[in-house]
C-alpha cells in the first residue's frame, strides 16, 4: 500500500508491525517496488519455514514513481537532504540508527547520507552503484565530436536544437529518457564521485553484488572495497547482473538482517 512520508513530500511504502529499522531507496527510473521481494513476507519453501515481513520503509525518491521532481537540478547530496526527514523520524521511532539500503542510483544518495549524517546511520547495504570508486583510470569520457560540440554550444556557436540531436546521439539511454529537471539531475550525479565520502564511513557496509552486472562491473565494488579497508563485507552473487534487488532479493535481505538491531 502507497504511504506518504514527511508530510506528503515523499511517498513509498512501509513494511512490517514495529518501528521500521531498514531504508530502502531505489535506481534511476525505477521505485520502491523493486524491493518487495526483499522487504515483503516470504513464503514457506522444502527445508525453510515462511518469514514475516522486515520492518522497514522504501520510498519512491523525488521525481520517480508517486514522489513529485525536485524544485531544481539536485545532485545526490540534495536527494540525501530530501530523505533526512524520513530518516529523522524513522530513528526517532526505533531510538537509534537505522540501516540504508541503496540500490544503484539510491546507493549513490545512501553514501551521501551517511557521510553527511552519519548519528542517523548506523549500517549500509550498497549494491550496483555507479561510481561509487573509480577503476581503470577514471570514468569514461564523452566522444571528442560531443565535447567539442558542448564547448560550441556554451558558446552561443550551436544552435539549441542541433546540440538536443547530438545529446540524443551521444548521450545515455538514461539520459535520453530524462527530461526537464530530471536531465539536470542526471548531469550532476555522472560527474559526481564518491571516493571521499565512502574512504570516511564508519562502516559497517555490505557491497552485495551481481558478478554479471555489466552497468557496475564487480571491479567497482572490489575498489570499494579496498577504500573501506576492512569496514566492507563484500557478497558476489553468482549469475545475477544489475538488478539484484529483483535478481537476488535473498542475499540483500540477508545483508540487511546481518544489521537488524537486537
Amino acid at each position: 500500500m502507497l504511504s506518504s512520508f514527511d508530510a506528503g513530500r515523499l511517498f513509498g511504502a512501509r513494511t512490517g508491525s514495529r518501528p521500521p529499522w531498514a531504508l530502502a531507496l531505489h535506481g534511476w527510473r525505477r521505485t520502491h517496488r523493486d524491493f518487495d521481494s526483499v522487504l515483503g513476507p516470504v513464503p514457506a519453501t522444502p527445508g525453510a519455514g515462511p518469514e514475516p515481513a522486515l520492518d522497514a520503509v522504501a520510498l519512491d525518491l523525488p521525481g520517480f514513481g508517486a514522489s513529485p521532481p525536485p524544485p531544481e537540478g539536485w545532485g545526490s547530496e540534495g536527494y540525501a537532504r530530501a530523505v533526512v526527514p524520513v530518516v529523522e523520524a524513522m530513528a526517532g521511532e526505533l531510538g537509534r540508527p537505522v540501516v540504508v539500503l541503496g540500490h544503484s542510483f539510491g546507493g549513490r544518495v545512501a553514501v551521501r547520507l551517511a557521510a553527511g549524517w552519519p548519528s542517523l546511520v548506523g549500517g549500509l547495504v550498497l549494491t550496483g552503484v555507479p561510481s561509487l570508486a573509480q577503476v581503470g583510470g577514471g570514468p569514461r569520457r564523452a566522444p571528442l565530436a560531443f565535447r567539442l560540440a558542448k564547448g560550441a554550444h556554451r558558446r552561443g556557436l550551436l544552435p539549441d536544437a542541433t546540440m538536443e540531436r547530438l545529446r540524443h546521439r551521444y548521450g545515455s539511454a538514461d539520459y535520453r529518457q530524462a527530461s526537464g529537471v530530471m536531465r539536470e539531475v542526471f548531469v550532476h550525479l555522472v560527474n559526481e564521485a564518491y571516493d571521499d565520502d565512502l574512504a570516511r564511513l564508519p562502516g559497517p557496509v555490505e557491497l552485495v553484488w551481481g558478478e554479471h552486472d555489466t552497468e557496475v562491473p564487480v571491479e567497482v565494488a572490489r575498489a570499494a572495497s579496498a577504500l573501506l579497508d576492512g569496514r566492507a563485507r563484500l557478497t558476489l552473487c553468482p549469475g545475477a547482473g544489475h538488478m539484484t534487488p529483483i535478481e537476488v532479493p535473498g542475499a540483500l535481505r540477508q545483508a540487511l538482517l546481518r544489521h537488524r538491531p537486537r
